[in-house]
């Protein structure tokens, strides 16, 4: 692991303790209908995953949403939203502040980790999102590959188990 893998995984934990209590507070039945462009345009997003038992666990994320009005996100490879996403597809997302505090409507998604022939569109979107500053952060703190996972959050959750 590289040094700015390893800083990165730091600061996650920092977060992890500075995370808004309302993030918490984020519950499947509070999700409204529709398709995820009422996203577009934020910088940061909670995307609440869920455990094997069923228990919601919000994470502040940058999102950016494509063309089609899917979200992007990237994270580690080894992070809890990979495996919980492995477990459960059902993901909640809303728009929010950089510690997770909803500032607008919570959708219901379906969440999917990318397979890497996928992962040049996924940073395409997050690039044309995010610009200089994004450039940078990535450049403090790279990660290899193995290290680095996307997860794509479509709004077609209808179908998905509860």
């Amino acid at each position: 692991m590289g040094f700015g893998e390893r800083l990165a995984k730091l600061m996650d934990r920092g977060y992890d303790q500075v995370r808004d209590a309302a993030a918490f507070k984020i519950r499947t039945e509070d999700a409204v209908p529709g398709n995820l462009e009422g996203l577009r345009g934020h910088k940061y997003g909670v995307v609440v995953t869920f455990r094997r038992n069923g228990d919601p666990v919000p994470s502040p994320v940058w999102i950016a949403v494509d063309a089609a009005g899917r979200v992007y996100t990237k994270t580690g490879s080894h992070s809890g939203k990979v495996k919980r996403i492995g477990n459960d597809p059902r993901a909640l997302v809303a728009p929010s502040t950089v510690r997770g505090r909803p500032t607008g409507p919570v959708r219901l998604g379906a969440a999917r980790v990318l397979p890497k022939e996928e992962w040049p569109h996924a940073e395409a979107t997050m690039a044309a999102a995010f610009g200089l500053g994004r450039r940078l952060y990535e450049g403090i703190f790279a990660m290899t590959d193995q290290a680095t996972a996307y997860i794509e959050i479509t709004p077609e959750a209808a179908h998905l188990p509860r």
